[in-house]
């Protein structure tokens, strides 16, 4: 079974977290086989490993993370890797890939010029 984390910074701010699940319930719309669930580097509960472990525990066999971050920064180029190394020790039967950030995806950079320009001739 495929599970899916969305993965973020996190924020004291409990409104913030509001786009990161809106992105794990439409993955969660568009493939409802798929488990699908939200983890935060800092600052927001749960974390990765947990939300790794409890979809495990539920029979993923490969799990994807999609880093929700607009560049590959520090947390994307360093933090989380080793975050992935550690689950690949702590679950050696299940298939993890860390996916490109989301900022990478042309298609997502493709919307956002496209909503910046609203409106414009």
């Amino acid at each position: 079974m495929l599970g899916v984390i969305v993965f973020a910074h996190g924020s004291r701010d409990p409104l913030w977290r509001a786009p990161v699940e809106a992105v794990a319930r439409r993955i969660g719309e568009r493939a409802p086989g798929t488990r699908v669930g939200t983890a935060y580097l800092e600052l927001t509960e749960p974390d990765l490993p947990t939300v790794a472990r409890e979809m495990v525990a539920a029979g993923a066999t490969r799990l994807h993370v999609l880093p929700m971050f607009l560049g590959m920064g520090k947390h994307a180029r360093e933090d989380l890797p080793q975050l992935m190394d550690a689950l690949r020790h702590e679950h050696p039967a299940v298939a993890f890939e860390q996916l490109p950030t989301a900022g990478e995806d042309p298609r997502l950079i493709d919307l956002l010029a496209t909503l910046a320009l609203k409106d414009a001739p």
